[in-house]
């Protein structure tokens, strides 16, 4: 059952007692009977029209303290049925001292409506003077009536401050276990899917090693054989040339087959941001595929120094994953430019500032021409923006302005978040 429920079952089972009550008492006149139940009208009517209206359906992921009443949304009708509540509790105990009864349902809704402990205070106190005084005149104004009522009040008031207080409490220690319980979830949530990218990242690895240590080497033994083959040809007598342009074939398509599985082999490798520093890191990285295939990588990095963040600037490290992302991108940017730019030269920068890092990977290669980066289907470009954007960043590939070449651009931001606080008080 949700909080609406339940309060709409309180307070209708409440006054309806509590009206049966004025009803029954023969001794009340009908003056005082017709006041008291006006009062208690006046308590329905502004929970139906002030109290219901502020109340959550559902409170799945309640806080500290609250019990449903969105009073943070609703306060002037939050303030108005505060005082609702206060006034005809003491309008209906002078009219009728039994219906002082109705501050137990008074005292609970005060308590949910404050939003703080020490407005809950101040509200009791308020009822139980109002109260105290409609019990004064409703016993005739006399000093005796007034010890009473006070000596009523006053264990009405403790009793209301310490069971008001041991449910804060209860409410208190909920919400903590409730957040603790979230964090918890979050934190398995993450370390799933770090198991996952270990598990992903092994699985390469694995396959790299797999791919060079058979196909990668085979081919090799295959050049090496059409090599042997051809100068074994060079000794046999007649017109051999048929048979020379078939193992210059068989070589040519080796060597070729060769350079795609070391590039597959590249391409899976693992670069480890825990290597060493970022820039570090890609620099290797550059190194590698200049060493591999050949094409000229230039290496810019500012706000990175050997030691991780820029010492003018004084830039707190990157966080891990952050830097992982860029590694990724930037291997995977690369990938690219080797498989489909015809480039002779590459560029690979990152920028940080304090409110974001980007990575840019440039070539002079033949440009993206008909290709649309929106309608990749594959790996390559679809999990690289499905990365960035885990972190909140954004993936552009664009031609370069220059009108030569290709520009991959990854940004992500570098957001610091507050502490929360939560509860009464």
């Amino acid at each position: 059952m949700n909080a609406r429920r339940w309060w709409d079952l309180i307070v209708a089972g409440s006054l309806t007692v509590l009206t049966v009550i004025t009803i029954d008492h023969s001794w009340v006149s009908v003056g005082e009977r017709a006041g008291g139940l006006l009062s208690l009208a006046a308590i329905g009517l502004a929970y139906l029209g002030l109290g219901r209206r502020m109340l959550r359906s559902s409170n799945p992921s309640a806080s500290a303290g609250d019990s449903g009443f969105d009073y943070a949304a609703f306060p002037a009708s939050a303030r108005l049925f505060q005082i609702t509540l206060i006034v005809s509790c003491g309008a209906a105990t002078a009219f009728d001292p039994s219906l002082a009864t109705a501050q137990t349902l008074a005292f609970p809704i005060l308590w949910a409506l404050s939003t703080s402990f020490s407005g809950a205070v101040v509200l009791s106190a308020l009822l139980s003077v109002s109260v105290g005084l409609g019990m004064w005149v409703g016993m005739g104004s006399t000093p005796g009536a007034a010890v009473q009522a006070a000596a009523i009040e006053g264990i009405s008031f403790v009793f209301a401050l310490a069971m008001g207080t041991w449910i804060s409490r209860i409410a208190d220690a909920g919400a903590y276990q409730r957040r603790l319980v979230e964090e918890l979830t979050l934190a398995q949530d993450e370390l799933a899917a770090a198991q996952r990218d270990a598990g992903s990242a092994a699985e390469r690895e694995r396959l790299a090693r797999e791919i060079h240590d058979t196909i990668a080497q085979s081919l090799t033994s295959l050049v090496m054989l059409t090599q042997r083959t051809r100068s074994e040809l060079a000794a046999v007598p007649g017109d051999t040339s048929a048979v020379a342009d078939s193992l210059d074939l068989i070589e040519s398509t080796g060597r070729d087959a060769l350079t795609e599985a070391r590039a597959l082999v590249a391409s899976m490798s693992p670069v480890r941001a825990a290597d060493g520093d970022l820039a570090h890191t890609v620099t290797r990285l550059a190194e590698r595929f200049e060493r591999e295939t050949g094409i000229q990588v230039t290496v810019e990095l500012t706000g990175l120094d050997a030691a991780g963040a820029d010492p003018g600037t004084e830039l707190p490290p990157l966080d891990r994953a952050l830097e992982v992302v860029l590694l990724r991108c930037g291997q995977e940017g690369l990938a690219n430019v080797r498989k489909h730019s015809g480039a002779g030269a590459a560029r690979i920068a990152i920028a940080r500032t304090p409110q974001e890092v980007a990575l840019t990977v440039t070539d002079n290669g033949r440009g993206l021409g008909a290709y649309r980066p929106e309608s990749e289907h594959g790996f390559g470009l679809t999990g690289m923006r499905d990365r960035v954007g885990l972190v909140g960043g954004r993936l552009e590939v664009t031609d370069s302005a220059n009108g030569s070449g290709t520009v991959l651009r990854v940004t992500l931001p570098l957001l610091v978040t507050a502490p929360s606080t939560g509860g009464r008080g």
